[in-house]
């Protein structure tokens, strides 16, 4: 039987606020949290691989995060940063942050 990607992530939280909607997704398989960024406004979206102590920290403040691990939101769309500081963009091609 086959598994669902939708059915591997469980929405933990989310918020939606002025255009920025942003979840936080908990991986069943992988005990991975991931926090979503979508920006309706200027089309921008982002995830932030969020270390388990942290991850409602990320949700809260994701621009801050994304900021300090140098995720260039605001600039790139469709854009994810692993903690460990390499950008995939959806075309999945990988660059080190600086």
């Amino acid at each position: 039987m086959a598994t669902s990607a939708t059915a591997l992530y469980r929405e933990l939280a989310y918020r939606v606020n002025d255009g920025v909607e942003v979840k936080l997704l908990w991986n069943q398989m992988t005990d991975d949290v991931t926090v979503t960024v979508s920006d309706r406004r200027s089309g921008t979206y982002f995830q932030l691989d969020a270390p388990p102590g942290e991850a409602l920290d990320v949700f809260n403040h994701p621009y801050a995060y994304a900021a300090f691990w140098g995720v260039p939101s605001a600039t790139e769309p469709c854009v994810r940063s692993t903690q460990g500081g390499t950008l995939v963009a959806t075309d999945g091609t990988e660059e080190p942050t600086k």
